[in-house]
């Protein structure tokens, strides 16, 4: 595949877009950009882009990745839950940036590898059965990658963009062959937002601990 048919491909595609499509990228940009900032409004923008990409997801037989936004939703109202507890005698929120230690970081390891192994061997029998477009081995990366940091995300784990970094690069050539292109950009976007997201929550982490 040469450059010039990529770039064609890309043009079609988004021309091809949906509304519907259209709609779910701005809001996981706006969802991404707020956690970055820490702000609450993560969740319920997130819920907008979760739920239509439930349907896009499944309507491209990307099932690992309907999967991981079932689980986004899920994870959306837990952690917005968390984000907003307040300390009954100080009212101050309970929840802060922090680093995950020895054990948490072998915790995450173990939930990826066993959320990569669950959905790959899921996937490689849809793919047999009546799934043929699927790719197993990417899909399951993607999707256990994420939710990986989403989990991390509603704990306010810095570690949880390192997951995010992880899963947009995997997204985005995904997406581009299953033909979502404005998707597959979307996913640049927030590729560079979660390096960001890295780098601010890194430095407030740090300010956090060192206020202790």
């Amino acid at each position: 595949m040469d450059i010039t048919h990529i770039i064609d491909q890309f043009i079609t595609g988004l021309r091809n877009t949906t509304a519907l499509e259209f709609i779910a990228v701005l809001a996981g940009i706006g969802s991404v950009w707020f956690s970055r900032k820490e702000n609450i409004w993560v969740y319920p923008i997130g819920l907008i882009n979760t739920v239509i990409y439930i349907y896009l997801s499944l309507k491209g037989h990307l099932f690992g990745e309907a999967s991981v936004n079932l689980y986004y939703t899920i994870m959306s109202i837990y952690g917005w839950y968390l984000w907003t507890r307040k300390d009954k005698v100080k009212h101050d929120l309970i929840l802060h940036i922090g680093f995950s230690n020895r054990r948490e970081w072998i915790q995450q390891l173990l939930f990826f590898g066993v959320c990569y192994v669950v959905i790959f061997t899921a996937l490689t029998w849809m793919q047999k059965a009546f799934a043929p477009e699927a790719i197993p081995w990417a899909d399951a990366f993607a999707s256990a990658s994420a939710y990986t940091g989403m989990w991390l995300m509603a704990r306010k784990k810095v570690e949880s963009w390192i997951w995010w970094i992880a899963t947009n690069m995997a997204s985005i050539p995904l997406y581009f062959i299953k033909g979502y292109v404005f998707t597959s950009v979307q996913f640049m976007v927030l590729f560079v937002l979660a390096v960001m997201g890295l780098l601010t929550w890194q430095k407030r982490a740090s300010i956090v601990k060192g206020g202790k």
